[in-house]
């Protein structure tokens, strides 16, 4: 990892407590405050008297405690360090308050500091002009992933940030992984609520699994509310086709006989329409400047949450659904791919002292 960060031993850092976690930062970064916290690491933004502008530091979260977390810090430097698109959150800086190899233990990333996150905006009511523009840089920038056969696998509103101005950027890459490892990959992956069906029973998946979380965050900025809100994973299977319906038998036949017998012996549902599901009264008004309407939107709901995944829309064919084309364009959209030379990401297994390195 030394390409990634500083050790210069004249820099001079300064320490100082941030809740439970004390920040220890280089001396051009002033006027820290927390603004977040996850599973990955604190967050706060802070004053960059080199850039000249505010931006957003994280503290990662014990990022050697073991291989997992080795693994999956240097897969987040990798990623943030090779991507770059207006949809995708920048990368300003990485360093360590440590001098030495064997002192090694902190890792800080400083990135471009956004106005909120997508849970603050859930709450608003939104125009469509505003909803169909954010979804088209959420399509943006998992189409830009996708073109480096990166799957996020974790989309979900704390993970969305935008700014006053509607921009928005995609953050936390630590679950990301390149669609060409293993199929069979833990459904204790992707947030609860936003996990396609695919993950829930254990299938293999594809780039869409990415599309049904974009749908949830949609059916969520319209009804206000989480759309399938399971307490467990079992419970979400049941909170999905409770809405959607039990899928049809070619779908079972896809699953392993474990999960088929146990999805086979779930009570049967006949799901409700779209119609139902989103009525006309949870949509803003039809805009008259687009001709964005909610039959637009509640189309674009209908192919998105669809359990089969081979059945489910692209992104591709997403962004140039009606409800999204308006705002198309190329140099967005077909931008060049990142180049990631470190093809085995996840491949290699190594030792904490050598993720260090």
């Amino acid at each position: 990892m030394n390409d990634f960060y500083c050790r210069i031993n004249q820099w001079e850092f300064y320490s100082l407590d941030v809740g439970d976690s004390t920040f220890t930062v280089l001396k051009c970064y002033q006027n820290l405050r927390p603004i977040g916290s996850g599973a990955q690491g604190i967050v706060c933004s802070a004053y960059d008297h080199n850039l000249e502008r505010n931006v957003a530091i994280k503290k990662l979260s014990r990022p050697f405690q073991n291989q997992t977390h080795a693994k999956r810090a240097y897969r987040e430097l990798v990623l943030m360090k090779c991507v770059n698109h207006k949809n995708i959150i920048g990368l300003l800086n990485v360093f360590s308050p440590q001098k030495s190899l064997e002192e090694f233990a902190d890792v800080y990333i400083v990135m471009e500091l956004m106005d909120a996150n997508l849970c603050q905006v859930i709450q608003m009511e939104l125009d469509h002009e505003r909803l169909s523009y954010l979804l088209y840089q959420m399509l943006c920038g998992i189409k830009h992933l996708h073109a480096a056969g990166i799957i996020h696998r974790d989309l979900k509103p704390s993970n969305i940030v935008v700014k006053s101005d509607c921009t928005l950027k995609i953050l936390d890459f630590g679950l990301a992984r390149t669609a060409a490892t293993g199929l069979l990959m833990t459904p204790y992956v992707v947030t609860r609520y936003y996990r396609a069906p695919e993950v829930i029973l254990g299938m293999g998946y594809q780039a869409n699994v990415d599309i049904w979380s974009v749908g949830c965050i949609l059916a969520e900025m319209i009804r206000h509310k989480i759309l399938f809100a399971g307490r467990d994973y079992i419970d979400q299977w049941n909170k999905v086709i409770e809405q959607l319906g039990t899928p049809p038998q070619e779908f079972l036949m896809k699953l392993n006989q474990s999960v088929r017998t146990y999805v086979e012996n779930r009570p049967r549902y006949a799901g409700y329409s779209f119609d139902k599901l989103f009525p006309d009264v949870l949509f803003p008004a039809d805009s008259e400047h687009n001709k964005l309407k909610a039959s637009q939107a509640r189309d674009l709901l209908s192919r998105m949450l669809v359990i089969d995944s081979s059945k489910r829309i692209s992104v591709d064919e997403a962004l140039k659904h009606p409800y999204i084309n308006v705002w198309y364009d190329p140099a967005e959209v077909e931008a060049p791919p990142p180049k990631i030379t470190d093809k085995q990401l996840d491949e290699r297994e190594h030792t904490v002292e050598e993720w260090k390195g």
